[in-house]
């Protein structure tokens, strides 16, 4: 559910790197460039460069949100760049909301392992495959999420073992967005 109107969300596990200290400091890549995601959208180099650059110049920030409720901050975002991997964040969530603590206990259990960015894509193409390039994106969020999109991005902690469940759920997760995908693009024809 989308309670921007014209926002649109890609979900990613939380990168390689990904570290939760002192139960509140967390930081990884929200979005990793070239990989496409099960929705079919690739994210290119540079699509966030202009909007990281243009919330400095206005002095705000990217929120840190639970599952893309605006009416649930749970934490600050510090720093959100580009690399040459993807798009990587730095924050701390806030202890002193309920969210945030319980956010902290659920990703140290494992529970919750995805970020998902919240966008309106200004720029974009599409390949000879049909999906899109997502050349240039106005980054409002990023979220803590419970369902990502994006399997090849991983808690540094959680990939060293990959169990037989978490790979048929992540079939079952991919298999349901590519049903999905293909009716909206049936929807889009007609």
């Amino acid at each position: 559910m989308s309670f921007e109107t014209g926002l649109e969300h890609k979900f990613a596990q939380f990168g390689e790197g990904l570290s939760l200290t002192d139960g509140a400091m967390i930081q990884g890549y929200a979005s990793l460039f070239g990989e496409a995601d099960q929705g079919g959208d690739i994210v290119q180099k540079g699509a966030y460069a202009g909007s990281i650059r243009a919330l400095a110049d206005r002095r705000q920030r990217v929120k840190m949100l639970w599952q893309h409720d605006p009416s649930q901050p749970i934490g600050v975002w510090d720093e959100v760049r580009e690399d040459d991997q993807g798009l990587w964040v730095k924050g701390r969530l806030l202890d002193s909301t309920q969210k945030g603590r319980e956010a902290a206990s659920l990703i140290e259990a494992g529970a919750i392992d995805g970020l998902s960015i919240g966008y309106r894509t200004t720029r974009a193409i599409k390949n000879d495959k049909g999906q899109r390039l997502l050349k240039e994106l106005e980054l409002w969020e990023v979220s803590l999420v419970t369902f990502p999109m994006l399997p090849s991005a991983r808690v540094a902690a959680k990939q060293a073992e990959v169990d037989v469940e978490t790979a048929l759920f992540e079939e079952t997760w991919r298999s349901i967005a590519e049903v999905l995908n293909g009716a909206r693009m049936d929807l889009a024809r007609r």
